[in-house]
């Protein structure tokens, strides 16, 4: 099912930033230490040693629900995606943020290489990243959601089925940003940061973490 010849240059950059984002958010799970070492395996992507997971229902998972917004980066749509740690009363700790941005009027042909190029130093600075990122509680689950700036349209496409709305609790405070990496070119502008709670939000009443 390879049509890259065929692609739009939006087309073919949703392509490329989908499957970065699939890499990079099994990434981000294998840093935070969510399941063993051994769930993972190691494989080469844009020539780098990067995580693929192995078992088949967390793989499933991330490739889903990144896939899932194929369509709508196409469109123009998704403002961010972002992998969620949160606890068990449903409040964030922590969240890795990738702000997209898509030239839908970029009428070009896309420099693949360009592209790789500038999205695999997300993934080397992403391994590196470890010092930067919070220990988290010890009961906690993580989501992958989106955010888009506008919402799409109910209707019977299976596309938009696949997503829910999340049930985590937004801070009430301004969240504390750590910048990861960012770039910005044409067609594709991408930022990564991390988001922690302000040091003035309020603390559950039943003063769990």
């Amino acid at each position: 099912m390879d049509h890259k010849d065929n692609q739009s240059p939006q087309g073919e950059t949703a392509r490329i930033l989908i499957e970065f984002l699939e890499v990079a958010i099994t990434s981000i799970v294998f840093l935070k230490g969510v399941y063993p070492s051994g769930a993972f395996e190691r494989r080469r992507y844009m020539n780098l040693v990067v995580q693929r997971a192995r078992h088949p229902q967390l793989r499933d998972y991330i490739h889903s629900a990144v896939f899932g917004l194929l369509p709508f980066i196409q469109k123009g749509m998704v403002e961010r995606a972002a992998v969620i740690f949160f606890n068990t009363d449903g409040i964030p700790v922590e969240r890795f943020v990738f702000k997209l941005a898509v030239n839908l009027s970029y009428g070009s042909k896309v420099e693949e290489a360009d592209l790789e190029f500038s999205l695999r130093s997300f993934l080397i600075k992403l391994s590196v990243s470890e010092s930067l990122t919070k220990v988290l509680p010890c009961d906690y689950r993580w989501e992958i959601t989106a955010y888009f700036r506008s919402l799409p349209e109910a209707s019977a496409n299976k596309d938009v089925k696949q997503w829910i709305p999340t049930d985590a609790r937004q801070w009430e405070q301004p969240p504390l940003l750590t910048p990861i990496k960012s770039m910005s070119s044409e067609p594709l502008c991408v930022q990564l940061y991390i988001e922690h709670p302000s040091l003035s939000e309020p603390k559950p009443q039943n003063g769990e973490v």
